[in-house]
């Protein structure tokens, strides 16, 4: 059971490190909506769904169970008519979820790690805070803060509760596609929000529903995912001038490749001397904006 709990971290903490890297990112639209045609048609069947259902639940699982994968990844945050575009690659230890990236945003290339759900970065020279060249936050007590326990809505991917919130009619599977050279089926996902844990919290951020495209390889194993999200910006964001309009949305859409399976990965922490601690802040964002 432990390493099924683990398991279902697979991309958990990956996608923790790129949208607490979002703070810095900011929001260049490269129209990107994941690659490949879709071969297939939908399928309509009650046996097909159930078949599709299935082999989402399983995803997770099947995946960690390769232990670790080097990772490419996308995070596009698009908000009052313009967007930016991250990107990042590295490798990600699939079992605990620590992972080594490089990612580059607006042309200048951060290093990050994440170390026992702690994330690191290391900022362009000049720009990190108390003249050291790492910052960190702790995303666990960023998690618990939100009320999300260890699925913070830095964790959108996380959790044996995805499996659960998924029903027969979550699933669509969308066809075939090839990705980064693999034949993969692509599934489209609608998680009822309600459904998982602190669900009401959630739904405060993101909506009802957290739409989710999975492409699965013919082992069952994650060779993509996409999560698109749609959250309330913070109130520092939004125009005071006018009271009465409406809250400023952001939306954000990561995209993961795996390839690599079985792939070398040594994340460790900074030394402590070069680290300024920035959890303090991100807590103090996490209260203005809730």
């Amino acid at each position: 059971m432990g390493r099924a709990g683990h398991g279902r971290r697979v991309c958990a903490l990956g996608v923790a490190g790129a949208l607490a890297g979002t703070v810095l990112v900011g929001c260049g639209d490269d129209g990107d909506s994941g690659d490949g045609a879709q071969g297939t048609s939908a399928s309509s069947s009650a046996g097909a769904r159930e078949q599709g259902t299935q082999a989402v639940r399983s995803a997770y699982d099947r995946t960690a169970e390769e232990d670790t994968a080097k990772v490419k990844l996308r995070v596009r945050t698009s908000a009052q008519g313009a967007s930016q575009t991250a990107n990042g690659q590295g490798a990600v230890d699939l079992d605990d979820g620590d992972s080594v990236m490089t990612l580059t945003v607006q042309g200048q290339r951060i290093e990050q790690r994440v170390v026992d759900q702690v994330l690191y970065q290391k900022m362009p020279k000049g720009q990190a805070p108390g003249g050291k060249p790492w910052i960190k936050i702790d995303l666990g007590k960023v998690a618990a803060q939100q009320g999300t326990g260890d699925q913070s809505m830095s964790d959108p991917a996380q959790s044996a509760a995805y499996a659960k919130a998924i029903t027969d009619k979550d699933v669509t599977e969308k066809g075939t596609a090839t990705v980064n050279g693999v034949e993969t089926t692509h599934y489209r996902v609608s998680v009822d929000v309600a459904e998982l844990p602190n669900g009401d919290t959630l739904r405060k951020q993101v909506g009802p529903t957290l739409p989710m495209d999975v492409w699965l390889d013919d082992e069952g194993r994650m060779r993509r995912q996409q999560i698109d999200m749609t959250v309330k910006a913070p109130e520092a964001t939004q125009q005071s001038s006018d009271a009465s309009s409406a809250p400023e949305k952001v939306t954000v859409r990561t995209v993961m490749d795996f390839t690599d399976f079985g792939t070398e990965v040594e994340a460790d922490e900074p030394p402590a001397g070069q680290v300024t601690d920035m959890t303090g802040k991100a807590l103090e964002q996490g209260k203005r904006q809730s």
